[in-house]
């Protein structure tokens, strides 16, 4: 049966179903639903509703012909046998935990889609060379957890941390079947996978914008994070006059603006931002004396990262310098590495994508995922699909069935693409 696999692969012969894959959307949306039916949902990581999500994706999976179990942090793995075992499987999956009041679509479109690309090539019959493994990662959302303890990279004091279920990460992953005192034991080395595929809603506005219907993920951005402290003299509000002034809120906030018009001096899609601002003491009446702001910049370049924090450091010093005013930059240890995609896999995506008659573009992802903690090991590849309004982690999160299931079927050509090539 194979070679008539291969003669169908890249052509629109085979096809999701998409009424299917949006039914079982909006059936894990009933997991982890508000009491009050306000349409926003707490599926986080560890809850009875994230338990009863994974109940359900499990006899999908099973459903699809599967073979399923829960490794050892907790991850649904679901394994396909191929023609030749001997090969390393080809993998895939996304999450479906949510963060608190979330949408039904990030991640849940990736690992719904990835049950229906598994449930098409069991309805066609379809046997890949390389075994399949499908991999609902546990905990994405408040640590990637699952992902991490994979790549072996989850440190034994995380396990202590709390998540927003109230449990610890290591309460946590025994509720749903796992072993933490186990997890040195996943991870897994460089050939252990042939390849990891991610389908993932674009959680920006680029796709919807523009009116495309795929992006093809170039990679992952690496973050860098700063705490910024400018230091003036905190003196009485009403009595001290405007002109001899050390307010450091004010110096602040001329930095901040400075940040913005900095990066958008740069060409690129590198972003920045500020997000937390602290001022001392912190009263009414008082001028500021101390103020101190996070830094964070993204892109898929850490070098790209520092060269504009090094313009916007020189322009902060300059502008505390005419000011008056001291100020400080401490770097925080970086949040995340860059994980760029795989520049034959990215070439599979744009295949199958063009193929089928979509649209797309090739683009970075900003926001982090399972396949930055799998790039660790395994080559990797992400294909978006648009976000209504740029929207995500929100109740009004939303992407169509017909986006859901072209993203499924641009996943389900490249798998086949990717089966032939890796021979």
């Amino acid at each position: 049966m194979l070679s008539s696999v291969y003669g169908f692969s890249q052509s629109k012969s085979i096809l999701v179903n998409q009424e299917r894959l949006e039914n079982s959307i909006l059936e894990l949306a009933k997991f982890g639903q508000d009491p009050e039916n306000t349409g926003e949902l707490s599926r986080v990581a560890y809850s009875d509703g994230d338990l009863k999500g994974r109940e359900y994706v499990i006899s999908l999976m099973q459903k699809a012909g599967l073979e399923v179990n829960i490794d050892y942090a907790g991850n649904i793995i679901g394994k396909k046998q191929g023609s030749d075992n001997s090969k390393p499987p080809i993998a895939f999956g996304s999450h479906i935990d949510s963060v608190p009041n979330g949408g039904n679509y990030d991640g849940c479109v990736g690992s719904m889609g990835a049950i229906e690309v598994l449930q098409t090539l069991q309805d066609q019959n379809i046997t890949t060379e390389h075994p399949l493994e499908l991999i609902i990662f546990s905990n994405e959302e408040a640590a990637v957890v699952g992902s991490r303890a994979m790549a072996g990279a989850l440190k034994p004091e995380a396990l202590n941390e709390s998540s927003p279920s109230g449990y610890t990460i290591a309460e946590g992953i025994k509720r749903i079947g796992g072993n933490p005192d186990k997890i040195p034991e996943l991870k897994r080395k460089k050939g252990d996978v042939a390849a990891f595929l991610e389908l993932h809603i674009e959680q920006g506005g680029v796709l919807d914008q523009e009116n495309l219907q795929i992006g093809v993920v170039e990679g992952i951005v690496a973050i860098e994070w700063w705490d910024i402290t400018i230091n003036g003299f905190a003196n009485h509000a009403g009595t001290t006059p405007m002109d001899i002034r050390k307010d450091a809120m004010l110096t602040a906030a001329k930095v901040i603006l400075e940040v913005n018009n900095t990066v958008n001096s740069f060409d690129g899609a590198q972003v920045g931002t500020v997000g937390r601002i602290n001022a001392s003491p912190g009263a009414p009446n008082v001028i500021p004396g101390q103020v101190t702001f996070s830094l964070e910049i993204r892109d898929l370049s850490s070098e790209k990262i520092w060269t504009v924090f090094k313009a916007i450091e020189n322009k902060a010093k300059q502008i505390a310098k005419t000011d008056g005013m001291g100020i400080s930059f401490r770097h925080i240890e970086a949040a995340s590495k860059p994980a760029l995609a795989d520049k034959l896999i990215k070439k599979d995506i744009a295949n199958a994508t063009k193929q089928l008659g979509y649209s797309y573009k090739s683009m970075p992802s900003g926001a982090g995922h399972d396949a930055q903690e799998i790039a660790r090991f395994a080559p990797i590849g992400m294909i978006f699909v648009p976000s209504k309004d740029g929207i995500s982690h929100s109740p009004k999160e939303f992407t169509s069935a017909e986006d859901m299931a072209n993203g499924a079927n641009v996943l389900l050509h490249t798998i086949l693409a990717m089966d032939k090539r890796l021979k």
